[in-house]
């Protein structure tokens, strides 16, 4: 292939070229077992080595400690949205959801239809431009026994903001929402009692969500919902109770080992900071002519999110950008305005490209 554009879309996303590359030459026959992996019983031996060495590749990989299961799913994050409250959401008790963003909001929503759910904090009337404070996520002693979890975006990839930091919730369970983030830099992941991601941002392609939780709060999972909702299920099956996706469970596999070549989510975060940095630079440099949408403090590594004088103006720098070799630079269409999605398989190189594009397109119309 002789030519890749730039891809800066927000999910599905950039894998590397190394990984799909190592996919294509396995695509048709899997290992010397005869056939390609997608047509392979999941519950053969080599697929069933295949699930579980992914998962404690993945848990090894996260730094977390014994007592965490990694469990591959389906669905996305969206379904999360309603499982979460459905296995933990207990009557008489409450779920807190923190609202910093569109995906946030909907996960509140969803918890609404299953049972008691409450907004301890939003930053919605700020236009998405901060995320709480750690004294607004505090759950005050006297309301942790009935605080069933709080749950949180930590990165939100439509408006282009982060938790610089994760909030300290003492005994209360820290639920999060971590799709565009994951592997992305270092965090305490073991803060959380449970978190989610959809694979198709850093972790692989669409169709297989990962969830990770800390076994021991599955003593307050419900056991009153379909079996195939329960947590409790794919922990006991292994994530095998059903056919699972199983060939983007394998492109997890070979993104996992990609990530471990790269030197880790160490390395990885100091490549995301640089690749943001040119970015952002271009646009704190520019005089108003790119105007960034989230706070400093807050500003996404993963999701750089900018608007420029008026729409017409955005379109035209779209277009030009399309010419140019890049892809998926315009906004969400719910909020419009211009996105850089620059996730571990973006290259450097890639985002120094876009840094120049935007100095000459401000050269030619400012």
């Amino acid at each position: 292939m002789d030519y890749r554009a730039h891809n800066f879309f927000p999910g599905p996303a950039a894998l590397p070229l190394e990984v799909l590359e190592q996919a294509r030459e396995e695509l048709v026959g899997y290992r010397g077992h005869g056939m390609s992996l997608m047509e392979m019983s999941h519950r053969t031996e080599a697929y069933e080595r295949l699930n579980e060495e992914t998962q404690e590749l993945l848990l090894s990989i996260l730094g977390l400690p014994k007592g965490y299961r990694a469990l591959f799913m389906g669905g996305g994050a969206s379904t999360q949205f309603a499982l979460v409250p459905l296995n933990l959401l207990g009557p008489g008790r409450k779920g807190w959801y923190a609202i910093t963003g569109q995906f946030a909001e909907k996960a509140y929503e969803e918890a609404r239809t299953v049972g008691d759910a409450a907004v301890v904090a939003s930053s919605k009337a700020m236009g998405w431009s901060v995320v709480p404070s750690a004294e607004e996520l505090k759950v005050p002693e006297s309301e942790s026994g009935q605080v069933a979890y709080l749950h949180i975006t930590v990165n939100n990839t439509i408006e282009g903001s982060r938790y610089p930091v994760l909030p300290e919730v003492g005994e209360v369970p820290l639920i999060g929402d971590v799709t565009s983030e994951v592997l992305s830099r270092t965090m305490d992941y073991s803060r959380f009692g449970l978190f989610y991601a959809g694979a198709q941002k850093n972790l692989g392609p669409a169709g297989v969500t990962v969830v990770v939780l800390r076994e021991e709060l599955l003593k307050q999972a419900s056991t009153s919902i379909p079996t195939i909702f329960r947590y409790e299920t794919y922990v006991k099956h292994r994530s095998l109770y059903n056919t699972p996706p199983v060939h983007s469970v394998y492109m997890l596999r070979l993104v996992l080992e990609w990530v471990q070549r790269q030197g880790g989510v160490a390395a990885l975060e100091r490549r995301n900071v640089e690749k943001a940095r040119l970015l952002y630079d271009v646009m704190d440099a520019s005089r108003g002519f790119y105007r960034g949408v989230v706070a400093q403090p807050y500003r996404s590594v993963m999701n750089i999110t900018w608007r420029m004088a008026d729409e017409a103006l955005e379109r035209m720098f779209v277009e030009a950008s399309e010419r140019e070799g890049f892809a998926g630079l315009a906004g969400h269409r719910s909020v419009g305005g211009l996105r850089a999605s620059a996730y571990n398989a973006v290259p450097v190189e890639a985002c120094r490209a876009l840094a120049e594009f935007m100095t000459e397109f401000q050269r030619r119309h400012g």
